[in-house]
């Protein structure tokens, strides 16, 4: 036994090594899961290099190799090469969230379904192209990347909305989710950073630590990401990508301004970063008759663009345009074919049929009134709560003065009847100075349910005063 000179190093981490068991790897793997979720270990910590631990537990350095790899693949831990290893943002809970989880037994103001009991258009769309025959050609392996006249139609719906490409440099996707894979896993590799709001959506926060891509949250006000910051950040990090959701924020609702994307666009294309821009909203601002700039239109070179369109016109039909430039075609392709998450060309075909029959136009109108008439009941619930932009939207951001658990805290509303989500599912930080919740207005099914629900929210912030 060789003599251990590491017994008062001040290690971030320093197992008690009377409590080992053989093996050792694995009774070391437990103790540092442990001390993860339980919070003795603080997101961001530095880990002891392996060989310092080695070194103090009289060990080889491949056991503790192989524990660094078990936490590693659980997503408890990552390295940067060059850096070390740290305790992941968010090791302790998942913050994915799934549609999967409604049931009848509560109101869903949690998941985003936009307005899905507007689903006779899309009805109607499923009878044209039943009606038409030929549906063997949507049921084939082929034309993986979606078929021509479904590529136009795409375009064209995507012009509308400020963003202009070609077939060339489109593809369908099987939904935003899987569009986000895609790019993740063919365009990034571990130990990347991209640039994020410091509250993004959940599911990509939880992609990211999957992949062991780092998150570098970037300040943001009222009108979105702050170029400045996000400037600031580039100097002190190697960051590659940067995404943003500029239509609507998710989870904060914030419209990123004409005059603010032109500035971001400025940083992306002076620090070579590639932007991956998630649009679900800008329809809402067609709905207005606003129209902004896509960023992609102002980088197109530095940008791949994501249009879900399933989350518009219907929801369970899982369609996205994917726009990219050439410069990314050969890598996208290369990994829409080898993870196979090949786009349903029905889904796409009935997709298509509501946009070239007009009907996908009526559909967002009725939505748009949806959204307009569901904010002004949540108007009438928390009036001017928190400062948005003054239009329709289909989730909420609510600040809540409590400090209780965040699972508490939606255990508590669904133990009352109502699905809403804590802003913590949404932080790429682990602290928060305010705590908020996501609240989907959009959701609930009918009017009569948001009312209902938007008054037990109501009741239960009350408690929080009194």
């Amino acid at each position: 036994m060789s003599i251990n000179t590491f017994d008062n190093y001040p290690l971030s981490w320093k197992p008690d090594k009377s409590k080992l068991s053989r093996p050792y790897y694995k009774s070391l793997a437990i103790d540092l899961e442990h001390q993860i979720i339980t919070g003795i270990l603080r997101p961001g910590t530095k880990l002891p290099p392996q060989r310092e631990i080695a070194d103090y537990l009289d060990l080889n350095y491949s056991s503790i190799t192989k524990v660094y790899s078990i936490c590693q693949k659980k997503g408890l831990i990552y390295g940067i090469i060059g850096k070390g290893t740290f305790v992941a943002a968010h090791p302790v809970t998942d913050s994915t969230l799934l549609v999967s989880d409604y049931t009848d037994t509560f109101i869903n103001m949690g998941a985003l379904n936009i307005f899905s009991e507007y689903s006779s258009y899309a009805e109607n769309a499923i009878q044209a192209v039943i009606k038409r025959g030929q549906l063997h050609k949507f049921l084939e392996y082929s034309n993986s990347n979606g078929l021509p006249h479904q590529l136009a139609a795409g375009v064209r719906w995507m012009e509308q909305l400020g963003i202009h490409t070609d077939i060339q440099h489109t593809v369908i996707v099987p939904g935003s989710q899987n569009a986000l894979t895609i790019i993740l896993l063919s365009l990034f590799s571990s130990g990347d950073k991209i640039a994020t709001d410091t509250y993004t959506y959940a599911n990509f926060i939880e992609l990211a630590k999957m992949l062991q891509i780092t998150l570098v949250p970037i300040d943001s006000d009222e009108n979105g990401m702050i170029p400045e910051d996000l400037y600031r950040k580039c100097q002190n990090n190697q960051i590659k990508g940067l995404y943003l959701m500029p239509s609507s924020t998710n989870p904060t609702g914030n419209l990123i301004p004409e005059q603010r994307r032109t500035q971001l666009a400025k940083i992306i294309r002076k620090e070579h970063l590639l932007l991956i821009e998630d649009d679900i909203a800008s329809w809402l601002c067609s709905a207005q008759g606003n129209i902004i700039p896509s960023i992609h239109d102002l980088v197109p070179e530095h940008c791949v663009y994501i249009c879900n369109i399933s989350k518009v016109l219907c929801t369970g039909l899982r369609i996205a345009y994917l726009v990219f430039p050439d410069q990314y075609r050969k890598q996208l392709l290369h990994g829409i074919y080898n993870i196979s998450v090949k786009s349903s060309g029905l889904d796409a075909e009935i997709i298509t049929e509501l946009l070239l029959n007009g009907d996908a136009f009526h559909l967002i109108k009725q939505k748009y009134r949806a959204c307009q008439k569901a904010s002004e009941l949540y108007e009438k619930f928390f009036p001017h709560v928190y400062e948005q932009e003054d239009r329709p939207n289909f989730y909420k951001w609510l600040p809540i003065f409590s400090n209780k658990p965040y699972e508490k805290i939606e255990q508590d509303l669904l133990d009352r009847g109502i699905r809403i989500y804590h802003s913590s599912r949404f932080s790429v930080l682990k602290e928060q100075e305010v705590n908020y919740l996501r609240v989907s207005i959009s959701s609930a099914g009918s009017m009569a349910n948001l009312k209902k629900g938007l008054s037990i929210l109501q009741k239960y912030i009350s408690e929080f005063s009194d």
